[in-house]
């Protein structure tokens, strides 16, 4: 027991799954029937650079909680192939065929709302580790435990703002995430009164974009803000510095892996992005407890690979677990074994009734109403400068 709260010095309600964990470690429920957990991952095709971190999380959090609330916890990996269809069909493979009790992924957003389709479809909880869109009530068996797109887009433009930006051009992906950034981009901006001079977007498997940079460059924008993620997020980046952009760079929180940077190279410095808490854990204060469960984090992750995490993804799906852990810990015994359609039911409506739970991206609560966990805690801006992240403390003057 002490172990828990030696690395978690959190409020006594954030520590409420940890403590019924550990008993749980040392007396098995009555039932003893296994919780099945099925994790979906792109760990081949455009995503696996966000997809294979995301798989590496799942696994650090598993080694560090292999029990929960009196169950051994079963994991069942698959790969999506950075295919939306593929990732569907995994779901209902899960879910029909292997019976888990809970889905967790995927890596792109257009999976996500395909495996958010099906968890809705077959009534099963899905903790999404990928913001996407969950409009209303008819994805009421998903949360995200990323932070949306809104919050993070508006602390980039609020950074604009006080960097004296005042036109901005979008490149994106021409798919479900380029369009929940570019739709964020637009509410933003306009509240700080920014303007919006271009839309441009290209596929994930594109190798150039020149003719959309062109584009830009004719608009002469102050700043370039890019709605991408992962490898192929890089590519607008290294086109604008062959073309001597002279302007601000901005993009999304999916930009944060180690793949990006090593292709990014030179023509990412001084590219700002938000971030979860976690990329700059020990810089956040002693009494944090967002810094306390990230640095745990970042022990399991060691222990289990020999080095610590250099993305912000495999925190995402670490978060994902933990939410997991929390709401099995407030199952109640009424509700019967895992295995059964009113386990799963008991186990959304204890996701949905999360409170104050600290993350590694944030503190979560989750509603009826809200989805998404994430608040105002859950957001940092980072600066790429020397091929490193580092945390903006102030806004930079006009011009770079």
């Amino acid at each position: 027991m002490n172990l828990f709260l030696e690395t978690f010095p959190a409020p006594p309600r954030v520590l409420r799954w940890l403590i019924l964990a550990g008993a749980a470690c040392l007396s098995m429920s009555a039932s003893g029937a296994d919780l099945k957990v099925g994790v979906i991952s792109s760990l081949s095709g455009p995503v696996s650079a966000l997809g294979i971190p995301y798989e590496k999380g799942i696994r650090a959090a598993h080694a560090r909680f292999p029990e929960v609330a009196g169950h051994r916890v079963e994991l069942i990996v698959l790969d999506d192939a950075s295919d939306p269809t593929t990732a569907g069909r995994n779901a209902r493979k899960l879910v029909n065929e292997d019976k888990v009790d809970v889905l967790i992924g995927t890596s792109g957003v257009p999976g996500a709302m395909a495996i958010a389709a099906v968890a809705q479809e077959l009534k099963t909880p899905l903790i999404s580790p990928t913001p996407i869109s969950l409009p209303g009530r008819e994805h009421d068996w998903t949360v995200a435990a990323s932070q949306p797109f809104e919050l993070m887009v508006s602390a980039v433009v609020k950074r604009m703002k006080a960097e004296g930006v005042r036109t901005v051009a979008f490149i994106g992906f021409s798919d479900a995430l380029g369009d929940l950034a570019y739709d964020s981009l637009v509410r933003s901006a306009g509240e700080q009164g920014i303007e919006v001079v271009a839309n441009e977007r290209y596929a994930r498997g594109d190798m150039s974009v020149a003719g959309q940079v062109l584009k830009i460059m004719a608009k002469r924008p102050d700043a370039v803000f890019a709605g991408n993620s992962g490898t192929p997020g890089a590519l607008p980046y290294l086109e604008l510095a062959n073309r001597r952009y002279a302007g601000r760079l901005y993009g999304t929180h999916g930009l944060i892996n180690a793949d990006f940077v090593r292709v990014g190279g030179r023509s990412i410095e001084g590219l700002e992005v938000p971030s979860g808490p976690v990329l700059v854990a020990e810089q956040l204060p002693a009494g944090d407890p967002i810094r306390a469960v990230s640095m745990a984090f970042r022990a399991s992750y060691r222990q289990l690979y020999g080095a610590p995490p250099t993305d912000a993804f495999s925190a995402y799906t670490y978060d994902a677990y933990l939410v997991l852990a929390d709401a099995a810990a407030r199952v109640g015994a009424d509700a019967g074994p895992p295995g059964t359609p009113a386990y799963r039911q008991a186990l959304k409506d204890a996701i949905v009734s999360t409170r104050e739970l600290a993350g590694t991206h944030g503190i979560y609560n989750f509603g009826r109403d809200s989805r998404y966990g994430s608040d105002e805690r859950a957001v940092v801006m980072v600066r790429m400068e020397g091929g490193q992240w580092k945390l903006a403390t102030q806004p930079k003057p006009p011009g770079r």
